[in-house]
């Protein structure tokens, strides 16, 4: 406590001094400081590191300290007016507009303030992230020969091996030449729709839809035709007439724990989407987020798209991201034909390549034994998590989790609310007048952040909806609590949810 109050002593005597000093002249040494105020060092350092901290003392190695400079006169404001009208100027014609929505994707990046629980969250929670073997990978992969060199443009051999045989499956229908590393599945996302469909070209989308692709496609000029979902997948009976209607060559979907929804593909629609697409002459770039995001009571999943695909229809894209670490943004983008060679295209223009320790870090964690526990180890805790959010709606919600709400206005085949076996989250369908964006701010208020519904579809949606995510909160009694916070929400605002 002396030595704090001496410092703030010699600091204000100092001040006062300075009006002696012209700027730029130097100020007595540490020395005669310390022998004039009968100080020590110490407090002379510290006294001198205040006025610096206000800028009032500039000191130089070597050199000493001097009164510094008076402030520059402050910069004449910027008069950024004019680029409203340059960003609203808009091509002639039926182009897009080029502004973008990214509402719905920061929502899921956002880290919430201390004491909110994050149900909105679109990544693991730390607790279930596998930082020692992500740690030891790294480690390794640092110490390879060569990781520090510049890679191949299309990645890693052996990384993409790993991934043609993830995706192709145990028939080899991918060979490790189709695969393109990225970095990350967005990326691997921007590039396909980029590559897949011109500026003004209409692009068929699931509704409701993962917002940050509908956020890619807009960015890029493309229009989203919304094509329905239910427990089955998209439907494939409005999916031909979408494309006859609109004239779409594109066609994106998540046959797997669609997000948000989390449906599955039926088998029966999966020939079918291959069928009406090979028709229409289109692709589809089918979006494999949630495969390693599988619960333990899952059935044995399905082959993905591409392995039943025989004539280069579909454009796969696989993430590491959601299984491991947000910064673990590896991902692969497989195609075949000459659909191959125009994806690398952009994607060398774009980015170059994804630094090769990073790949090898990838390598080092999917080829090591601690990847196979990691897998076993999130299908147990997101299936607890799942449950824990289940019951603790029914409990507190139950309007919004019964049988008549039916998640996200899709039901169960069982005519029970439909509950995923895979990936990370529930879609709620609110009541008819609930105002969804005043419930979010609400819930926020309440010390909850969810995620509004809005931002998932690309044309208007016939009802409110919140999407909950049971991945990143700490556990199930945070899930629970979480909900209770929700329920305050609710009632605050006379949302029926009895």
């Amino acid at each position: 406590m002396q030595e704090r109050s001496s410092v703030a002593e010699l600091a204000a005597s100092l001040r006062n001094e300075l009006k002696r000093y012209s700027p730029g002249e130097k100020l007595p040494s540490s020395r005669a400081l310390v022998e004039r105020h009968r100080v020590s060092p110490v407090t002379v350092s510290r006294a001198l590191a205040e006025l610096v901290a206000e800028g009032l003392v500039t000191t130089r190695p070597g050199a000493g300290a001097f009164r510094a400079e008076p402030p520059a006169a402050a910069p004449r404001p910027v008069d950024t007016s004019w680029q409203e009208i340059a960003l609203s100027a808009e091509p002639g014609g039926d182009q897009v507009p080029r502004s973008v929505d990214a509402s719905g994707v920061v929502a899921t990046l956002a880290r919430p303030a201390p004491g909110v629980i994050e149900l909105n969250g679109g990544y693991l929670h730390p607790d279930l992230q596998p930082e020692r073997a992500l740690a030891a990978a790294l480690a390794r992969a640092g110490r390879r020969p060569g990781a520090w060199t510049r890679p191949p443009v299309d990645g890693v051999p052996e990384l993409r091996a790993w991934f043609a045989r993830e995706i192709g499956g145990p028939g080899g229908a991918l060979a490790a030449s189709d695969v393109q590393i990225t970095a990350g599945g967005q990326n691997a996302l921007t590039a396909a729709l980029r590559a897949l469909a011109a500026p003004g070209a209409p692009v068929l989308v699931e509704s409701p839809t993962y917002p940050g692709m509908l956020a890619v496609a807009r960015a890029s000029g493309l229009r989203p035709v919304p094509v329905p979902v239910d427990a089955d997948g998209v439907r494939t009976d409005l999916l031909a007439d979408a494309f006859r209607v609109s004239g779409a060559r594109l066609f994106v979907c998540q046959p797997l724990f669609q997000n948000p929804t989390g449906a599955v593909l039926a088998a029966k629609r999966r020939r079918e989407v291959l069928r009406v697409a090979r028709a229409a002459g289109a692709f589809v770039i089918e979006d494999d987020f949630a495969r390693l995001l599988v619960h333990d009571d899952a059935a044995a999943l399905p082959p993905t798209l591409m392995a039943d695909d025989r004539d280069g229809t579909v454009v796969h894209i696989r993430s590491l991201t959601k299984a491991t670490s947000p910064n673990l943004r590896v991902a692969a983008l497989a195609a075949r034909g000459p659909v191959r060679d125009r994806l690398r295209a952009i994607q060398v223009v774009d980015n170059f390549f994804v630094p090769q320790p990073l790949q090898e870090t990838a390598l080092e964690l999917v080829g090591s034994p601690a990847w196979g526990r990691h897998l076993r180890f999130i299908a147990g805790e997101l299936t607890v998590r799942r449950n824990a959010l289940t019951a603790a709606l029914a409990g507190r919600l139950p309007a919004l989790a019964g049988a008549g709400a039916a998640y996200g206005g899709i039901p169960g085949r069982d005519g029970g609310p439909y509950v995923p076996c895979g990936g990370y989250q529930l879609w709620l369908r609110l009541p008819d007048g609930a105002d969804e964006a005043a419930l979010t701010d609400a819930a926020l208020r309440a010390g909850v952040a969810v995620a509004a519904g809005r931002p998932y579809f690309a044309a208007e949606p016939s009802a409110g909806h919140l999407r909950l995510s049971f991945a990143a909160a700490a556990g199930p009694a945070e899930i629970t609590e979480g909900v209770r916070r929700l329920r305050t929400a609710c009632d605050e605002l006379g949302v029926a949810v009895e």
